[in-house]
């Protein structure tokens, strides 16, 4: 036998590939469908319309139900609850049920309830207790009821300094391991008339902007970005409040703070940026190198990964 089943497992199903184990009082129907390598572990019960990826770990008194869709090396903590049906009722079943995706490296924690038709995107961490009503970004970490995104899985796991903790002189606050991505700081004049920031566009933006744009009156809540471009280059500026802004640039990720208005951040392109956690008066300007340009948008993160790796 190519996998393992505990005498007291019920598996109903032929498509479980080699190596996976299937633990105590699990049962397994027959449409299901396991990859290589997985640990179902007691008491999980997997119904017929059901994928489960290569190494993916699914910890006891978890049941997967119809539509639920787990990717490769997946973590699912125990006592985690998927749910298929909106409005559920009593011996009525629905057309359709609705699907789950959770991608490929993603962790959810124990008692997390997963509402359907919801996806929960790569790398994604989903804390313990956490109640998933909306689609989770990759790599995103998300707590509480409602889930709501309380920061990134990064290589540094640590957000940039303030612009306040640098000294004076400083001009470059940190450089990223992210390819093409930098944190400038810009020149700051202040008396008691006020404060003032100013930049050359040929000496301190390392590319002649094209156009510029402002986001503001952004809910808490919300994340923006969450695309990459192939030939654009940003340069962001927290004008008011503050912003926190992802970095990836396929491999490595990193985290940074804008909360000056004298910190700017240039973004290259085959750069995926996310930006959160905007405060309540938030104004982020950000300078492009291009016009406009719908096809030049990299917006699906497995896409932009595939073409990271190409041009890798």
């Amino acid at each position: 036998m190519k996998f393992f089943v505990h005498p007291s497992a019920i598996c109903e199903s032929g498509k479980i590939g080699s190596r996976t184990r299937i633990w105590a009082f699990a049962h397994v129907l027959p449409g299901a469908r396991i990859g290589e390598d997985c640990n179902i572990c007691d008491g999980v019960f997997i119904e017929n319309d059901v994928t489960v990826g290569d190494r993916t770990t699914v910890k006891c008194g978890v049941q997967l139900w119809d539509g639920v869709k787990l990717g490769n090396d997946v973590f699912v903590g125990p006592n985690a609850t998927f749910t298929n049906d909106t409005f559920p009722r009593s011996r009525c079943k629905p057309e359709a049920f609705g699907e789950t995706v959770v991608e490929d490296g993603a962790s959810i924690g124990a008692n997390a309830t997963i509402l359907p038709g919801v996806r929960i995107g790569s790398g994604a961490m989903v804390g313990a207790g956490t109640v998933v009503t909306r689609s989770v970004p990759p790599n995103a970490i998300v707590v509480g009821n409602p889930g709501r995104i309380k920061g990134y899985v990064t290589n540094s796991n640590k957000v940039a300094v303030s612009v306040a903790d640098a000294p004076d002189s400083q001009v470059d606050v940190q450089d990223s391991r992210v390819n093409g991505v930098k944190l400038s700081r810009l020149k700051r004049f202040s008396d008691m008339r006020g404060s003032l920031t100013v930049g050359e566009i040929e000496r301190d933006l390392p590319f002649e902007p094209k156009r510029f744009f402002m986001v503001f009156d952004v809910p808490t809540r919300e994340t923006r970005g969450e695309h990459a471009h192939k030939r654009c280059h940003q340069f962001l500026i927290c004008i008011k409040g503050s912003v926190r802004v992802l970095a990836d640039d396929g491999t490595q990720r990193d985290e940074f703070l804008l909360d000056s208005p004298d910190l700017g951040l240039h973004l290259a392109p085959m750069t995926w940026g996310t930006q959160y956690q905007y405060s309540n008066d938030a104004v982020l300007l950000v300078f492009a190198s291009e016009q406009y340009d719908a096809e030049e948008y990299i917006r699906d993160y497995e896409e932009f990964i595939r073409m990271s790796s190409a041009n890798g």
